[in-house]
């Protein structure tokens, strides 16, 4: 559906650069002053905005949050004191102004002026030639700031990859030979990755339609839904995606349905569902299966009903909390699939602002969480079922701990080998530990998926 806002778009002929500046000040300042997600930010923010201008906006604050401690460092040179709490919109102004100066293909007059416009847009008409000032010293004082804080950044590891020190340390630990690799990979803009709707069309044909329409297209080696755009593109342009033909989904978490491997006429729970791309894709492989999405969150079951509506899909959705059992019809379920509540540390550079609204004492919390949710699951999953769990996290507590301590108390549950169909798929643990997938952008990996957990669960059948 179109709202006034978007459909009164067109009409408007001149963007406004300065405002555009405005709205990612804002959002970020949303982000790390008031601790809102980029997701919320960024609408709230940008609403006024006509589609270039969000786009730009966007940019802009996913890059500040990306980088953020080296702006941050480059700033604490700039100026000579912190500014106080009721400008403090005009720091994140400067963030904006830093970035474009920095890594954005930005003239440099048009990034210094449509700054110092927007601090006159936010009220800070006053701090304007501070703007202006701080960031033509940075333009005259580039080479040796640079140099400065390459030395900096060889004796900070948050500072040379852009990580909280919590999670640098937890990654070291997880990971002493990849978690550099990891760090880089979460800075860098993912992949765009979609999931061929196989009712309407085989990947193949699709990948044809998009190669015809001009789309430069890839089928993955190992996920049989997956297909790479090799460029970002408005996604309501790609052939028949009103139709439903095809869906936005990271190749890591396509591989949810394919090992779950849903069967027509079985009884699915697809439990903490929202947004529904995981429903989705459970019920493009088994159409007359009767699937039941649950989610806690009223307002992101709407985008579950958005989904299924568009793919032409039918699932029964319910508002309910996947720790408790009040929303339960008393019927088993044949499989069971547990996307858990996560620390989303596998899918940082799709979400820049984890790193800094995240806290080392959440995993703890949410270790907790999942391990509730588990165990409350397991009781509604027929004997001889499966439940699949999963998060987009890469933390071993949440992942492969948390399913060791599982089958410690649990008697009735295995461990269940991952399809042979799926092998070669690029896992950092054995099998009898689930698959770990951490998030990669080298060509070998065809810039790779998300980081992503699974592990299968069998419940054993009545003697």
């Amino acid at each position: 559906m179109t709202d006034k806002k978007t459909a009164s778009e067109p009409k408007q002929t001149k963007t406004r650069p300065a405002a555009a500046r405005a709205a990612a000040a804002q959002a970020l300042q949303l982000v790390l002053q008031h601790g809102r997600s980029l997701t919320q930010a960024l609408p709230q923010a940008s609403e006024k905005l006509v589609a270039s201008e969000r786009a730009f906006a966007q940019a802009i604050a996913y890059q500040v949050l990306r980088q953020l401690p080296v702006y941050e460092w480059l700033l604490s040179r700039l100026l000579d004191k912190p500014l106080k709490i009721k400008v403090r919109i005009v720091h994140y102004v400067l963030l904006v102004g830093l970035c474009q100066l920095r890594d954005m293909r930005v003239p440099a007059h048009a990034a210094i002026a449509e700054s110092v416009s927007a601090a006159s847009l936010l009220k800070q008409p006053a701090l304007k030639g501070m703007v202006n000032a701080v960031l033509r010293r940075y333009q005259r004082e580039h080479d040796a700031l640079e140099a400065q804080l390459a030395l900096e950044q060889d004796k900070s590891a948050t500072l040379a990859f852009a990580h909280p020190g919590w999670l640098i340390k937890r990654l070291q630990q997880a990971y002493p030979e990849q978690w550099q690799a990891i760090c880089n990979a979460n800075n860098q803009a993912p992949p765009l990755w979609l999931r061929v709707n196989t009712q309407q069309f085989s990947r193949d044909d699709y990948i044809n339609l998009l190669n015809n329409a001009g789309f430069d297209a890839v089928a993955d080696t190992h996920c049989p839904s997956a297909i790479l755009l090799q460029r970002s593109t408005d996604v309501t342009s790609l052939p028949h995606f009103a139709e439903g033909a095809v869906s936005v989904q990271d190749r890591s978490a396509q591989f949810a349905a394919h090992i779950l491997a849903p069967q027509n006429g079985e009884r699915i729970l697809d439990a903490c569902a929202a947004p529904g791309g995981k429903t989705a894709h459970i019920l493009e492989r088994a159409p007359h299966a009767r699937v039941v999405a649950l989610d806690f969150d009223e307002s992101r079951l709407q985008r579950v009903h958005e989904n299924l509506q568009r793919l032409r899909l039918n699932a029964e959705v319910i508002c309910g909390d996947a720790s408790q059992s009040d929303w339960w019809d008393g019927e088993l379920f044949d499989a069971i699939l547990l996307d858990a509540p996560c620390s989303a540390t596998g899918v940082i550079r799709r979400h820049p602002d984890i790193k800094w609204l995240r806290r080392n004492e959440d995993i703890s919390v949410l270790t907790e969480l999942q391990q509730s949710i588990l165990h409350q699951q397991w009781q509604l999953l027929k004997p001889g079922g499966r439940l699949l769990y999963a998060t987009c996290s890469i933390l071993p507590d949440e992942n492969m701990l948390q399913i060791q301590a599982f089958l410690a108390t649990v008697d009735d549950a295995v461990g269940n080998t991952i399809s042979s169909d799926l092998s070669g798929v690029d896992v950092t643990q054995s099998a009898s530990d689930g698959w770990q997938l951490l998030p990669a952008v080298s060509s070998e990996h065809q810039q790779g998926g998300d980081g992503f957990y699974y592990f299968l669960l069998e419940k054993k059948s009545d003697a």
